[in-house]
């Protein structure tokens, strides 16, 4: 059943592509397909009208920007599934994706490309930096997803607008993932088939500066799902910069009688600083800890009342008559 389910496709200069996408999934029974265009200078949009999507232009710029409008202001449907309109993904892979969210077991499900990835379907250098992205991903913000920068996504529209999401560009996908750990959004992963970019299509990803973005946002985020990672590593550099500083200014006293009165300095500064931080992660860490225990109890309190016992004690109560209003009403005694 497809008729709760909106096809999202983001598209920028997807001339090449993007009619055989919407086609694709057409065809595999999905009518509502919208694609939310950032302004192509191509023939994006006349060619997905014309593969019958409906097409809405952006009032923005970027990927993330254009994702969070289209569910905000387009989509009436309960579910989303998030395709990137590139033709590297399948429609053939829906159902598989849709499941989780059908079955109940999940919220949000990204699809993971490296389970059958296609030759050519991405380069080494995007290879390494996608698994540097994983491995920190799941070391900051402890979950695994397997591949937190899958454009394949499918989620429940209440589940999005749970997120607090806003990022305009590529770091979109991080932000999902980010998100989703933190509010406890039950995620699934899900194999997928990835294939290489058809011939006469450019890819709009910069690896190096959209990776920096990528990583910075992985990094920022950090700040409140794991703050020991995030003071601690930055306390770790500041420490081992100073120890290192220390331990020249200290060979060459020693050794040549030489001193570094201004790099003793800043050496001091770099381990206090690095040890200063190190504290102030530890503490954030249990105070985020404590903070998340306290919302877990308070959410398992609210799923244990039964809304329909509290509404009948509330009933009662106002039905009630007031004792004192019932004296106040009474006839005075004969004299």
């Amino acid at each position: 059943m497809t008729d709760d389910v909106c096809v999202l496709l983001p598209a920028y200069d997807e001339a090449a592509t993007v009619a055989d996408v919407v086609t694709d999934f057409r065809e595999h029974g999905f009518e509502d397909v919208l694609v939310i265009d950032g302004g192509s200078t191509d023939d994006t949009r006349e060619h997905a009208r014309d593969a019958g999507a409906r097409v809405e232009v952006q009032s923005g710029s970027g990927k993330g920007q254009a994702i969070r409008e289209a569910v905000r202001e387009h989509v009436d449907a309960e579910v989303v599934l998030m395709v990137d309109a590139d033709g590297t993904y399948r429609a053939s892979d829906a159902d598989a994706m849709l499941e989780p969210l059908r079955s109940g077991t999940a919220e949000h499900v990204i699809g993971d490309r490296f389970a059958d990835m296609h030759e050519g379907a991405m380069t080494g250098l995007n290879r390494v930096g996608n698994s540097i992205f994983n491995g920190l991903f799941s070391i900051i913000h402890r979950e695994d997803y397997g591949d937190i920068l899958s454009g394949y996504r499918a989620f429940t529209v209440d589940s999005f607008r749970r997120l607090r999401l806003s990022s305009d560009g590529f770091g979109i996908e991080t932000e999902l993932a980010v998100e989703c750990a933190r509010h406890g959004v039950r995620t699934s992963v899900v194999p997928i088939t990835y294939l290489p970019r058809p011939d006469g299509s450019n890819t709009n990803l910069h690896p190096v500066r959209d990776g920096g973005i990528i990583l910075m946002a992985i990094y920022r985020q950090a700040k409140t799902s794991n703050p020991l990672f995030y003071f601690g590593s930055a306390g770790a550099v500041s420490g081992v910069a100073g120890a290192i500083i220390a331990t020249y200014v200290a060979y060459d006293w020693f050794a040549n009688s030489i001193s570094h009165n201004v790099l003793a300095l800043v050496a001091g500064v770099g381990i206090i600083l690095g040890v200063q931080l190190l504290i102030f992660g530890v503490l954030s860490d249990l105070v985020v800890t404590l903070h998340g225990e306290t919302l877990d109890r308070v959410e398992a309190l609210e799923r244990e009342s039964d809304p329909a016992d509290v509404a009948s004690r509330r009933s009662s109560t106002v039905d009630a008559p007031d004792d004192s209003e019932g004296q106040d009403r009474a006839d005075p005694p004969e004299q």
